[in-house]
């Protein structure tokens, strides 16, 4: 009668392990197959609580995980080369004081007709980019 309960009792918690383990997203371009990630036992409350410092040194699929920074993977750390003002459009390339990353490349909003004031607000035809504000050239 014990071992029925405690066999079961493993059973049950080796599922609630398994159950909360978090999934890992994939990107649009990519073929594969959703799979979970392995937290080897950890909750989701400790998963969430080190989002800003998730390191790909050892498991590159990490950042893929939900919560993740961004999904590459620079200097051992989780980062989104497309947003990212430390490693924009590759990793270790590093935007000037003035200027931000979009779509990984450095721009200064200030000045770029393609990004004034804000990324990917495009200036009409004719006009051009001053103090981040659209104007007629």
């Amino acid at each position: 009668m014990i071992k029925k309960i405690l066999i079961t009792l493993i059973i049950l918690m080796a599922l609630a392990i398994n159950l909360s383990a978090t999934p890992i997203e994939l990107n649009d371009d990519e073929d594969l197959v959703p799979t979970f990630g392995s937290l080897r036992g950890a909750s989701r409350f400790l998963a969430q609580r080190s989002r800003g410092l998730m390191k790909c040194n050892k498991n590159p699929r990490l950042c893929r995980a939900k919560g993740s920074p961004g999904p590459d993977c620079c200097n051992k750390k989780c980062v989104n080369v497309k947003t990212d003002k430390q490693n924009c459009g590759l990793c270790g390339k590093k935007c000037k004081h003035q200027e931000i990353c979009c779509k990984g490349k450095c721009v200064n909003l200030m000045t770029d007709k393609r990004n004034c004031g804000g990324c990917n607000i495009k200036c009409k035809k004719g006009n051009s980019c001053k103090l981040g504000m659209c104007s007629y050239a």
